[in-house]
């Protein structure tokens, strides 16, 4: 039996590490095309735009994994039902129970994978992510300006810098001010040098001429200065931005009723958030049980499994549908969360009970007599 399962579990490793990179290229490059806009306008260079959507790749990879473990699993078995493997095992008194051990045990091994990923992973990379959002959409970065361009940014700024030094400074500074609208300002500076402080991004100008001119007034001011320090916000957001549910962790979704700063809505969200940390990675085991049970248990039909695959992959649609819906009825009646963890485990004790009581032998003697009557 030992051959069997690693001859089984080989051949769906193999479908769902294939499955989940080509789902996760194609969620990749849909994801990223929120970031081109940062690319082509502000200038974000190529290492930060592939780390930004790298980020969102524990997000994806929770979502895909049972999906791609049922397709799995599902291909793995209707292929060798299609080869008779299968139905030689059953032949030689294989019970369904031990030609399922193989989905049973990747998806437990999977199912406590994504328990760690959501909530270790998720929080972690989505705490980085918001960070490094925040950094380039609203603070003045060097990665931001390229040497000998003109970079234009959202609150009416237009930076041009000559050159970046090795030690952090640069030479050539051009900064076109019309954020206010009846007031136009102009800098340029020899050198220069960008730092963030708790009000947001500064530019410090070394040797350099401020040009002032109102609009209503067509007043000229000039000043010539050695060292003068500007603040720039490219977004004007604040320094931090308020914690999401996704980097909290689970004891603070759990104990979110304890929380006096939450509203009633927003602890019930915490507190959904957190249960659900817990329940959706087991989608893994519920769904690779789900797969084979159909395909162990049924005649074989030399025409093929139509009717057995097309009511699997319903089974499949409803089980996650509800749980969507489940959750979002949970976020606003707490009464529902029970009920999500119902959507789980039935399906989950109903395959096991098939799994382990069918006696195949009963159920061809039973179709037999019906067919002769």
């Amino acid at each position: 039996m030992r051959i069997l399962n690693k001859y089984i579990a080989k051949q769906i490793i193999v479908g769902y590490i294939l499955i989940s990179c080509s789902l996760l290229a194609m969620l990749w490059l849909t994801q990223s095309l929120r970031f081109v806009e940062m690319v082509t306008r502000q200038g974000l260079p190529v290492y930060l735009f592939a780390q930004m959507t790298s980020l969102l790749m524990p997000r994806i990879f929770n979502v895909l994994s049972p999906i791609a473990l049922f397709v799995a699993v599902f291909f793995v078995y209707n292929r060798m039902i299609a080869d008779r493997e299968l139905v030689i095992m059953q032949s030689a008194g294989v019970s369904p129970w031990k030609n399922a051990r193989a989905p049973f045990i990747l998806g437990i091994l999977l199912s406590l994978f994504n328990v760690y990923i959501m909530n270790v992973g998720i929080p972690y990379s989505e705490q980085k992510f918001r960070e490094l959002e925040w950094r380039v959409q609203n603070n003045l970065t060097q990665s931001v300006f390229r040497e000998g361009e003109f970079t234009s940014l959202k609150n009416g700024l237009t930076v041009f810098i000559d050159k970046h030094e090795g030690d952090g400074s640069v030479t050539g500074i051009f900064v076109s001010d019309e954020s206010k609208p009846d007031i136009k300002v102009t800098l340029t500076a020899e050198k220069g040098r960008l730092f963030q402080t708790d009000k947001g991004s500064r530019i410090l100008f070394i040797n350099g001429v401020r040009q002032e001119i109102d609009k209503k007034t067509n007043k000229f001011n000039m000043l010539a200065f050695n060292r003068y320090s500007a603040e720039f916000n490219s977004g004007g957001g604040t320094k931090q931005k308020d914690q999401s549910v996704r980097e909290k962790s689970f004891w603070e979704l759990i104990n979110a009723a304890d929380d006096k700063t939450l509203t009633a809505a927003e602890m019930r969200k915490n507190i959904v958030e957190g249960h659900r940390r817990i329940l959706y990675p087991f989608f893994n085991l519920v769904l690779a049980m789900l797969a084979c049970t159909g395909l162990l248990i049924c005649n074989f039909n030399r025409r093929g499994q139509t009717k057995i695959i097309a009511a699997e992959v319903i089974c499949m649609i409803l089980i996650i549908g509800a749980d969507l819906a489940l959750t979002n009825l949970a976020g606003r009646f707490i009464l529902f969360l029970p009920v999500m963890y119902v959507n789980c485990i039935l399906p989950l004790l109903i395959c096991i009970y098939l799994l382990l009581c069918y006696n195949p032998f009963y159920f061809h003697r039973f179709t037999r007599k019906e067919r002769s009557k």
